[in-house]
């Protein structure tokens, strides 16, 4: 961005890496997601309707990533090598690789979903086996790396797909750049409520979520609401995961351009109590 900071102007806070994942099933009904209701005590987003996910913390940078981007031995890992992720988020390996760590440590502290195999190579069935490690992690006792290490569990990175990437626009006081990944429920494995940062949680149909939104019983931010009126679409998880592969829905960087994308014109119709952000944007950008 070209030109100088105006006088008296603050200067925007620094947006904090995130990961979250958009765990998806089939039903008798249709595609279902898993989401949780924050806690009314959250600093960010509180009350409001949220997939699995959170900020990228030292944790998940467990080694170095070497000049081909791939991962060193301190963490064990299948799939898609960072440098593959590198270039699907345009980051850099180090940060692709936090990135994808962060999607699978995140998921398994607030759901108990596990994106990793066990020492014979298939996807762990029990995750519910780990649930005091689960718990150390999600208190900060416990580092990702030495969790995977000592279970002798590898990261199944091709579990996972990239999805989208939203940043908050730069008037929020709290600001995220967050990476959204896709991942269908590995079966056999149970995403609970066991966390301290949601009120409730469960699985819903895209539908029933986007009615209950309209209806003001649903609380949804505009990147999760896009995130799931994307999913409408789908009817099974192996046709929105075919769309992933295929580059049908290819990830790009959203920032403050979205008040103006005729997509969310449904969501500021019905959330009126944000319109005078997207007028904002809009005099802005005059």
């Amino acid at each position: 961005m070209g030109g100088s900071q105006k006088k008296g102007a603050a200067i925007p806070a620094t947006p904090r890496l995130a990961s979250t994942v958009l765990l998806v099933r089939d039903s008798v009904h249709g595609i279902e997601v898993y989401v949780q209701e924050r806690v009314s005590t959250m600093k960010f987003a509180a009350n409001m309707t949220v997939f699995p996910g959170g900020g990228v913390d030292a944790r998940d940078f467990p080694g170095d990533v070497d000049g081909d981007g791939h991962d060193s031995p301190s963490l064990a890992w299948s799939g898609h090598p960072p440098q593959w992720w590198a270039e699907a988020f345009d980051v850099a390996p180090a940060t692709a690789r936090a990135l994808v760590c962060a999607a699978v440590r995140e998921t398994f502290e607030e759901t108990g979903t596990l994106l990793a195999a066990d020492a014979s190579g298939d996807v762990v069935v029990d995750s519910g086996r780990f649930h005091a490690r689960r718990k150390a992690l999600e208190s900060h006792e416990l580092s990702f790396s030495d969790f995977m290490a000592d279970e002798g569990l590898c990261l199944r990175s091709d579990l996972l797909r990239p999805w989208s990437n939203w940043v908050t626009p730069e008037g929020m006081p709290t600001r995220y750049d967050t990476y959204f990944f896709l991942a269908a429920q590995p079966e056999g494995q149970i995403a609970d409520g066991d966390t301290s940062e949601a009120s409730s949680t469960g699985w819903f149909r895209p539908t029933a979520l986007m009615e209950g939104w309209r209806d003001r019983k649903v609380g949804l931010m505009p990147p999760t609401w896009a995130q799931i009126k994307r999913l409408v679409r789908y009817t099974t998880v192996a046709e929105v995961l075919a769309a992933a592969d295929s580059g049908q829905e290819p990830p790009h960087r959203t920032t403050s351009d979205f008040f103006g994308d005729p997509f969310m014109d449904e969501f500021f119709a019905v959330s009126t109590h944000l319109g005078h952000l997207r007028d904002l944007a809009e005099r802005g950008r005059r």
